[in-house]
Order: structure tokens, then C-alpha cells, then sequence
């Protein structure tokens, strides 16, 4: 009896043991995952185009950088804020121009948040989407109207860069805060079918009356052209004729002057006749006389 009651009781002692080694290793183990979850909740990291807000308890304690950080586990959270770059499309926004006609906008709006305003962006507006919401959603929709507004709708289509570069200077002037708007891009004016056929039909009409307009000055070009051709013809035709006068005239002073030279020869030489004649005389007698008339180069004297 007391046998078995040692032997009961040593293997009592034996499982006794092996408890006491599991306690302490499921001990262990615990402290080895509470300490892997304080050093994970230890340590963040925050991208090159961001900027954290450090919150303590719920409180804004600090800006973290970007690159590795240490905060203090399950009482510090950091919220990370973009400070890139970002576009914010709109792509219904309703207007109507100076002659009241109705259209629909749609532009882009490219702003970023500046890096040293994250704690304010936080604690004023909660996150980004709230400041975009409550500083930039607003003033798009009010001054894309007001600047809209002035425009006749052709006026609007003709002067794009104009619309679009006031509508920019407007929403810039009318957002305050801690954003920075980069730039505005209007993307598109959507009139109604009709009236957007109304304006093809009359820019149409326009092209139209441009190229009359150009064809009636090319026309113009061309008739002084002409004209231009035609006196210098004229002119060319006029200095031939004077030319062709002159010579004529040169050609009659110079054939009076040669008759009038022979005059005065004959009348010094009346011999000079009858030598001409004896000269070309080809040396026949001529066939029939009048009567009464002398046989040639034989003088009646």
C-alpha cells in the first residue's frame, strides 16, 4: 500500500514538472510577442512625397520627415499627408455664358500641399480630401461660373486662352489656405447640340465670307497686274513707234540731203548728166525714135 502510495505519488511529481516547463515556455513566448508587436508598433517609415502627422493620444505632437521613425507604441499614430503634386478633375459644372446660353464645363485643377503646413492641413481640415473639399471644391464651381458668366459663348470658344487664363487668376485669388494651386485647364465647353450647330454654321459662314474677301483681293492683284502689263506693252509699243519716227525722219533728212547734194553738182556740172548716162548705157541703139528726137550722147547743138 505504501508502495503504490511512493509510486503515485513520484509520477504526481513527474507531470507536475512537465507543467512547470510548459508554463514557462507559453511565458516566453508571450513576452517574445509582445515584444515583436512593441518594436512593428516602434517603427514607421514615410515615403519622399509625403509628410506625417505625429498624434499623441490623439493630439498633434510633431511633423515626421520623410524616411524611418521611432514613435512610442499604442499611444503615438502617424497620418501620412501627400505633398505632391495632385490634379482634381471637374467635369460637371454647369454655366451660362453673358447671352445666356447654357453649358457645361469641365476643367482640371493641379495643386499641392505644402510640406511645412501638414500639422495645420490636420488639425483644420482633418486630412487632404477635407481641405479639397471645403477650400478648392467650392471656389472651382463659384469662379468658373463668375468668369463664364462674362463671356458671350463665341466669345468663349474664339478666346479660350483668355477664359482659361482668368478662370485660373480667379480661383487662385479666391482659395486661402494652406494649398498652393499650380495651375487650371479648362478641358472642354459643352453647349447643346443645337446651338453648338448654330456656331459651326455660322464660323462656316465666316470661312466663307474670308474667302470671297480673299478672292476678290486676289482678283483685285491680279487686274492691277494686268494693268501694270498693259502700260508697259503700251509704253513698250509707244518708244518702238518714236523709234521707228525717228529713224524715218533721220532717213528722210538724210535723202534730202543727198538729192540736194546732187542738185548742186548738176548745177556746177551739167556735163555730170550725160556722163551718168553714158556710164550705164549698155551700148544698143534704141529700136524706135519719136520723131524729131535726138539719137542719145549725140548733141543737136
Amino acid at each position: 500500500m505504501s508502495k503504490f502510495i511512493l509510486n503515485a505519488a513520484t509520477g504526481g511529481d513527474g507531470a507536475s514538472g512537465a507543467g512547470g516547463r510548459l508554463g514557462r515556455l507559453l511565458l516566453v513566448a508571450a513576452v517574445i510577442v509582445v515584444l515583436a508587436m512593441f518594436g512593428l508598433k516602434s517603427f514607421y517609415t514615410v515615403d519622399q512625397g509625403e509628410r506625417g502627422v505625429i498624434l499623441r493620444t490623439g493630439a498633434v505632437v510633431g511633423t515626421a520627415e520623410p524616411g524611418l521613425g521611432f514613435k512610442i507604441p499604442f499611444l503615438d499614430r502617424v497620418v501620412k499627408i501627400s505633398v505632391q503634386s495632385r490634379a482634381q478633375i471637374y467635369d460637371s459644372v454647369p454655366a451660362y455664358s453673358r447671352d445666356q446660353q447654357a453649358a457645361v464645363i469641365t476643367l482640371s485643377v493641379n495643386y499641392r500641399l505644402p510640406a511645412a503646413e501638414v500639422e495645420r492641413i490636420y488639425a483644420d481640415y482633418g486630412s487632404e480630401e477635407g481641405l479639397v473639399e471645403r477650400l478648392i471644391d467650392r471656389r472651382v464651381f463659384e469662379q468658373a461660373k463668375n468668369v463664364f458668366g462674362q463671356f458671350n459663348a463665341v466669345t468663349a470658344i474664339q478666346e479660350r486662352v483668355r477664359l482659361n487664363a482668368e478662370t485660373e487668376a480667379a480661383i487662385r485669388d479666391s482659395v486661402k489656405g494652406p494649398v498652393l494651386i499650380d495651375s487650371v485647364q479648362i478641358e472642354n465647353i459643352d453647349f447643346s447640340d443645337a446651338y453648338e450647330q448654330s456656331i459651326e454654321n455660322r464660323m462656316l459662314a465666316e470661312v466663307e465670307v474670308q474667302k470671297l474677301r480673299q478672292n476678290a483681293e486676289r482678283e483685285k492683284v491680279q487686274a492691277q497686274i494686268t494693268v501694270t502689263q498693259a502700260n508697259a506693252q503700251a509704253d513698250a509699243v509707244r518708244a518702238q513707234a518714236e523709234a521707228q519716227a525717228a529713224a524715218t525722219r533721220l532717213a528722210g533728212d538724210a535723202e534730202a540731203d543727198a538729192i540736194r547734194a546732187k542738185g548742186a553738182a548738176l548745177r556746177d556740172n551739167p556735163s555730170l548728166i550725160e556722163l551718168t548716162a553714158a556710164e550705164r548705157w549698155n551700148g544698143q541703139l534704141p529700136t524706135t525714135m519719136i520723131p524729131g528726137s535726138a539719137v542719145p550722147f549725140i548733141g543737136t547743138k
